[in-house]
């Protein structure tokens, strides 16, 4: 259910992503990201995320969430109750060239945005969350993901922890098209972009251009920092995805269709331009039509 530089285990995972106009930043989207991590690897490990920024990112993208960590569940609970009836705590940092790394919750984050660049960062990360690096991985990423930047969260947690939601914002390359990264593989290697895996995600949709009646309100925890508040949706659209033999790739549904709720639209993609599943692959919002 997500990338990772070592043996892992992943489960639960919520993957938020919004369009929003900024006061500040003009047309971004942001992206939350939440599950609970198990690091099955002798030394550190990282989770990885592959982001479509048209620009430069650092880490006054990454938004804290650490007073209000339930921000993802909160969208969830939105989404179920129908059915039932940058200040971030950055404690070091390091910048060079186009690379950066600083301290976010529970993870040291590694931005990069050329993978190749990666290697030698990781000198800059603390030696109990270095993990080591496939360079076949890193290829894979510079192969297939030349233009996105690369977002290394590396954590050393050898037991299943949830932690605070990673919440970013950037401008993406491509306004009209919310694509979630969703790639699978927890072996340190570059993933199979022919394999079927396993999903167990909550995928979840905002928009500021919502049409009224459009979706499910969420009622975020009373005294919300508004630096976090104003990157955040009112109401939210989406649905759980479940089980297994599904095509690897990436979540992405059109501006258009998340305007229209029409969520049997939402895809799994490959690579921009590559191989892979490409366009193919849709799938429905149902956990029971989504299984074998």
């Amino acid at each position: 259910m997500c990338m990772s530089t070592d043996r892992a285990q992943f489960s639960g995972t919520t993957v938020y992503l919004g369009r929003r106009h900024h006061a500040e930043h003009g047309l971004v989207h942001v992206l939350g990201y939440q599950n609970t991590a198990a690091n099955l690897a002798e030394g550190p490990n990282a989770m990885l995320l592959h982001l479509p920024a048209s620009l430069a990112m650092s880490r006054r993208h990454f938004l804290s969430a650490r007073r209000d960590d339930d921000v993802l569940g909160r969208m969830v609970e939105a989404l179920r109750a129908p059915a039932a009836g940058g200040d971030g705590a950055a404690s070091m940092s390091w910048m060079g060239g186009e690379v950066e790394v600083f301290d976010h919750d529970i993870y040291t984050v590694l931005l990069a945005a050329d993978a190749r660049a990666v290697p030698e960062a990781l000198e800059q990360v603390p030696v109990h969350k270095r993990p080591r690096i496939d360079p076949a991985l890193m290829r894979f990423y510079a192969h297939h993901y030349p233009a996105h930047t690369l977002a290394l969260c590396c954590f050393d947690n050898a037991q299943a922890e949830r932690a605070a939601p990673l919440l970013m914002w950037y401008v993406p390359a491509d306004p009209d098209e919310l694509t979630l990264p969703a790639l699978d593989c927890h072996t340190g290697g570059p993933p199979d972009l022919d394999a079927r895996v396993p999903v167990d995600h909550w995928v979840v949709f905002g928009t500021d251009e919502a049409p009224n009646g459009w979706g499910e309100p969420v009622r975020y925890a009373h005294g919300m920092r508004q630096r976090l508040r104003e990157f955040l949706p009112d109401r939210v659209t989406g649905s759980y995805f479940g089980g297994r033999d599904v095509l690897n790739g990436d979540f992405t549904l059109s501006h258009d269709d998340l305007l229209s709720e029409a969520l049997d639209q939402v895809r799994r993609v490959g690579p921009p331009g590559g191989s892979g599943p490409g366009g193919s692959g849709r799938l429905r919002g149902r956990a029971e039509e989504f299984a074998e």
